[in-house]
């Protein structure tokens, strides 16, 4: 029988670490591995604090983060690839960040468990792995929150009805407790509340009941309404055809082709298209615009549309903006505002904590940042706009919740991900921000996932990636205002506090060995 060192044996923990992780998230249906994804890093950390080090858990905690989010998050090679040959360096970059996180996670947890063993495993680590949660969306122009924890129960509804008291958030809280409670439980052993560990078994069991229970009554007893039809634009434009000069009119055309399809065939009362799907700026081809808003006018259907805008500055200088265009039922746009994507993809989209202006940057890491968040008037009620991976920021959806929005449209350009995990993650946030705010959402995409997403977090009329296409959905909504909506982020802000209250008891106590 083959002994392994400790430390091959910390790297293999990393690595099936990376693989659960990875599992637990779509495109893969495994979504309840999330109770037990985390596993492996419970063991190492126990290890860590066997060995009482410090310094060996601020390492294998870095590997653990760069790995784990090196397997879930491959996908940005593909996509960065389409704006730059150096993809690997920004890819390792945004990997190397998730790592100095969870190095610092782990030599906090255990640096508490030393110094104040008092304080359960099962209470520190998930307070604190969700203030590293809580931070990573938190962190300015590096901003880049891409799957918590409680994302992994996307495809597990009915286990995250509770979001809309406690957040995404608070579900990534329960799962981290939920995967200390189960290992302890098996090492443990006699230790445990009861023999073999059945107390804290039982403890996961009862949550898990808990959750289930809430969410079978809220599933059956929330109150929907059929809000309208909403037809769905995919045209499937090729990242760079798009661009091209000398097709920009044909791509324009199939638009207008597949939305008078559709219009053919059933009735609309809101008409989407996906994220830059004007292939330019309107004030250099008015042409456009004048055709958008006769064929809203003649349809009688308002219409939304991604596109570029541009405001100019006294100096001659101008700001450019991934935005949002929309046309009422009588073609005119002018009394609303355009809306401006807020959170930019770091480097794609903007170079991190610079002025793009700096540079003269065209179409990478120069966009502005968008202010405001206006609601656009239908038949169907009002509306809020999320641009692409804006669907990852709990705050903007609930934000337009509290402003009387009736229902979330995202749009979103998805095809720079390729056929990989990329786009099926990304559309896994819309779950979440549904049940949170309690309302429907219509998704458009130029190349794939399109659909909508009820208060329930269930899609319906989901499309295919990769295929032009445009569908009429009827899209529901509610009118609850959850407790969520009410109190904020109020777990992330929690765990927070509790993780900086750790570090002062740590504080306190190095101050008064030296005093």
């Amino acid at each position: 029988m083959i002994r392994l060192s400790p430390e091959r044996r910390a790297a293999g923990l990393v690595g099936v670490g990376a693989v659960a992780l990875a599992l637990s998230y779509p495109p893969f249906h495994f979504p309840l591995l999330g109770f037990f994804a985390v596993a492996p890093a419970v063991l190492l950390l126990r290890w860590c604090e066997g060995e009482r080090s410090p310094q060996l858990a601020l390492r294998w905690g870095f590997w653990y983060g760069f790995v784990a989010q090196g397997v879930v998050l491959y996908w940005l090679v593909v996509a960065l690839w389409h704006f730059t040959t150096l993809s690997a360096l920004g890819y390792v970059a945004t990997i190397a960040v998730y790592g100095l996180w969870y190095a610092g996670l782990w030599w906090l947890v255990v640096k508490v468990r030393l110094r104040l063993p008092q304080l359960p495993l099962w209470l520190v680590l998930p307070l604190a792995w969700t203030a590293v949660d809580w931070a990573i969306g938190h962190q300015g122009d590096i901003r880049f929150p891409w799957l918590g924890l409680g994302t992994s129960l996307a495809g597990a509804t009915v286990l995250v009805q509770w979001a809309d008291l406690a957040g995404a958030r608070g579900v990534t809280l329960w799962l981290v407790w939920c995967n200390v409670m189960l290992v302890e439980a098996l090492i443990e052993g006699r230790g445990a509340w009861g023999r073999g560990g059945v107390g804290r078994i039982g403890a996961v069991l009862g949550t898990v009941l808990l959750a289930l229970g809430y969410g079978t009554w809220r599933m059956r007893t929330l109150p929907l309404r059929d809000a309208g039809v909403v037809g769905l634009v995919q045209p499937n434009e090729g990242y760079r055809e798009k661009w091209d000069s000398l097709r920009q009119d044909s791509v324009f055309g199939r638009l207008l082709a597949l939305s008078e399809g559709l219009h053919a065939a059933a009735r609309l009362d809101l008409l989407i298209w996906p994220e830059a799907a004007v292939p330019g700026y309107f004030i250099d081809h008015p042409e456009w615009d004048a055709a958008v808003a006769r064929r809203a006018r003649e349809t009688r259907t308002p219409l939304l549309t991604g596109g570029l805008d541009a405001t100019f500055h006294d100096d001659r200088s101008y700001d450019y903006y991934n935005a949002a265009f929309f046309y009422d039922a009588t073609g005119d746009r002018r009394p609303y505002l355009v809306y401006h994507k807020h959170y930019l993809v770091p480097i794609v989209e903007r170079v991190p904590f610079l002025d793009p202006r700096w540079f003269r940057l065209k179409w990478f890491g120069g966009f502005g940042k968008g202010r405001g968040l206006p609601l656009y008037p239908t038949a169907m009620g009002r509306f809020g706009v999320l641009i692409c991976y804006e669907s990852v920021f709990e705050d903007l959806a609930r934000a337009y919740r509290r402003q009387g929005a009736d229902f979330l449209v995202n749009v979103t350009n998805d095809a720079w991900y390729g056929r990989t995990a990329g786009p099926y993650q990304h559309a896994a946030h819309l779950v979440l921000r549904a049940v949170e705010t309690r309302m429907g959402i219509a998704r458009a995409a130029n190349s794939g996932i399109s659909g909508t997403v009820d208060p329930l977090g269930r899609y319906h009329d989901t499309t295919a990636l990769e295929v032009e296409t445009a569908v009429a959905a009827t899209l529901r909504t509610s009118d609850v205002t959850t407790l969520y909506v009410r109190l904020g982020d109020w777990v992330g802000t929690m765990c927070v506090l509790a993780t900086l209250g750790f570090a002062g008891l740590l504080a306190a106590q190095n101050w008064k060995r030296h005093a």
